[in-house]
Parts: structure tokens; sequence; C-alpha cells
């Protein structure tokens, strides 16, 4: 098997390549196409790259992990027996990279004033100010929870994820998500310095 995973390209945004699901794409990776790999890369970056800032939340470490994660597949691809969506599994190997790189920095001191890369830059005037006021305040409370308790708060509020998809991603049971699901919610409260900040996350 090879073991070098094909460097980033442009993948033309037609119809066709539209059409082809992240499973059939995967397989297709797992045969060794460098073209699937490339259009998996490309459709699946932004969601673990936004993913990944979330956890490490340093940027210099960020792309280095989105790479390590997108080799992994490239590597491990024949193994997906398609128990989960291909995201679901992607992000599950992201999780387990990003806990081990976490672990290895414990010493590193979180920044929790940093923004996160996707704050919108066209945004009207009024709305940019307070949506970057809200990013600011919810990056500083998510610093204050552990890794996983982020990550399921992560991956509800900000990806859309069922608790059972969020089981799979950490390798936990569901009541398990939803019990540090509880205690990320009661912290964050706490955490968020205006009411309104909550509400808006929720909605």
């Amino acid at each position: 098997m090879e073991s070098e995973a094909p460097a980033q390209r442009d993948w033309p945004p037609t119809e066709k390549n539209d059409a082809v699901s992240d499973a059939e794409l995967l397989i297709r990776v797992g045969e060794h196409d460098r073209d699937a790999f490339v259009a998996l890369y490309t459709r699946v970056y932004g969601r673990l790259h936004r993913f990944l800032a979330k956890l490490v939340r340093h940027d210099d470490q960020v792309e280095e992990l989105v790479n390590d994660v997108m080799m992994t597949v490239w590597q491990k691809a024949p193994d997906f027996q398609g128990h989960s969506r291909v995201a679901t599994w992607i992000l599950g190997i992201a999780y387990k990279m990003a806990l081990k790189r976490l672990r290895g920095n414990a010493s590193r001191r979180e920044d929790p004033w940093a923004l996160p890369p996707d704050v919108a830059d066209n945004a009207p005037p009024d709305k940019a100010v307070s949506d970057t006021e809200l990013r600011i305040a919810v990056n500083r409370a998510l610093a204050g929870l552990s890794v996983e308790h982020r990550a399921v708060v992560t991956l509800t509020f900000f990806h859309g994820y069922s608790y059972g998809e969020i089981a799979t991603i950490v390798q936990c049971p569901p009541n398990t998500v939803k019990t540090r699901m509880f205690h990320a919610r009661e912290q964050l409260r706490r955490l968020l310095p205006r009411a309104e900040h909550w509400d808006r996350l929720e909605g």
C-alpha cells in the first residue's frame, strides 16, 4: 500500500463530481485513486478544519493535524465498514488525533482570546461587531471546558450532529455524550458573560 498521500489541488466543481457521494469517493480512495482523494479532501476540509480549530485552538497545529488526519484517511480507507457517514468517520479520526496532540502539549497554555478563522468578513458593520463579540465570548467559554466537553459542544452547536453521531465520533455511549453535554451547558452558562450570548448560541 502506498503511504504517501497526494498533495491537495483544486477540484473542479462540476455536476458530475458533486453527484458522487462521500462513500463512493472513499471506496475509490481505498483503491488509491488520487483524484478521489483530492475530491474528498476538498469536500471535508472546511468542516474538519473548524472542528480541529475549536479543539486544539492553536493555528500552527490545526493545519498540520488536518493533513495528518487526511493521511490516515488515505491509509485506512479500505477499513471503512460503512457503519456511519464518511464525515463522521473522519471526524472520529480527527478527535482521537487531537486528543493525542493535546495530551502531548499538556503544559502549553490555551489562548482563550483567539478568534476562530471563520469570522465573517462580509457581514454588515453592526452585525460584524456583534458577531465578533459573541465569538470572543464563546471562545473564552469554550477554552474553560475540558476537551471532551468542548468536543460535544462543538459537534452539537457548530456542526449539528446528533448525540448518536457524536457518540460514534468520540467513541463513548450516547448517555455519556448527554451527560457531558449537560455539564458543558451548565458550565457555559456560568462562563458566558451575558445571558443573551447563551440564547444566541442555542439558537
